[in-house]
């Protein structure tokens, strides 16, 4: 069921600019960094002459939480404006599938989206130092992946909040407002304690207790989910 709904809703999607945006949002980081490291470049190889690798990556990680609040926000926005937009829902509801399939569909399709962002982020980070004139013999394949992928598993928890949020709520301008301020106060996030939220896409990357954050983002992102999965369940939807 959740399949046959998956598949109708990455349908929906097609020419609404969301596969674009999942595009740019990576792309744009990297460009950034491409820009800093060019008009930079002398000062920052010699800053990283130990480990330009590293020193690359995390250029790229301290903007990575602000890009990821930014992308979780507006995919998931663009998700239930597709609906709105259509004025389907209660079409969409009164067919022979339940809420919690519709809701569990659009949750995994906003992972899918993101991920293929993620892909991209480490595929470019990589292309990047390649370009920049790093040694092709030690990257460090699995530092990028985990740029990748590792605070986007810490971001889960936003993600959940955000799709339950843009399909419950009508006025998109209260979930992408939540959505926006999450991701400028994110810029702090190394001021902020090790149980926030905000924090804990730095934390899964550069610790510590890497795996209780990433355990602890799947398991909060799990619980908000349910949870709005349950209200989307018991709320008229218009």
């Amino acid at each position: 069921m959740i399949g046959r709904a998956l598949s109708a809703d990455l349908l929906k999607i097609r020419g609404k600019g969301i596969w674009l945006l999942a595009i740019i949002g990576p792309v744009g980081l990297i460009a950034m960094q491409g820009l800093n490291f060019g008009l930079r470049y002398d000062y920052l190889m010699k800053e990283y002459a130990a480990d330009p690798w590293g020193g690359l990556l995390e250029n790229i990680l301290f903007f990575v939480p602000i890009a990821l609040f930014l992308g979780i926000t507006l995919v998931c926005s663009l998700i239930a404006n597709v609906e709105y937009q259509l004025s389907s829902w209660k079409q969409l509801l009164a067919l022979p599938i339940t809420r919690a399939a519709v809701f569990s569909a659009k949750f995994v399709m906003a992972l899918l989206i993101l991920s293929v962002s993620c892909i991209l982020l480490t595929v470019g980070a990589a292309l990047l130092g390649l370009s920049l004139g790093m040694d092709g013999q030690n990257i460090p394949f699995g530092d990028l992946i985990r740029l990748g992928f590792v605070p986007f598993t810490g971001a889960v928890p936003l993600l959940a909040l955000q799709l339950w949020l843009s399909l419950t709520i009508k006025n998109q301008g209260i979930a992408v407002s939540f959505g926006v301020t999450a991701s400028v106060v994110s810029m702090f996030a190394l001021q902020f304690p090790d149980w926030m939220p905000l924090k804990w896409p730095l934390l899964a990357y550069i610790g510590p207790g890497q795996t209780r954050v990433l355990s602890a983002g799947l398991l909060l992102g799990a619980v908000i989910a349910l949870m709005g999965m349950i209200h989307f369940n018991r709320r008229d939807v218009n």
